[in-house]
């Protein structure tokens, strides 16, 4: 296996590998409830959670107030 002949510095290797994730975070907007979120990420709205349009974790039920 090649090696190199001098060693390189973690912080030269580090700024190699880095500059990929530099980009911003791509923005959608859900069909089903309007909320924006990023791509492929699940997102909270009104205390669900919600991925590609879909309940993946009901909120608590809402008990309304009678006084």
């Amino acid at each position: 296996m090649p090696n190199p002949k001098w060693r390189h510095s973690k912080q030269r290797k580090r700024k190699r590998r880095t500059h990929y994730k530099a980009e911003t975070p791509q923005l959608t907007t859900c069909k089903t409830t309007g909320a924006t979120h990023i791509m492929h990420h699940a997102h909270w709205y009104d205390g669900a959670l919600y991925y590609k349009g879909n309940v993946v974790i009901q909120g608590a039920a809402k008990e309304s107030a009678e006084a």
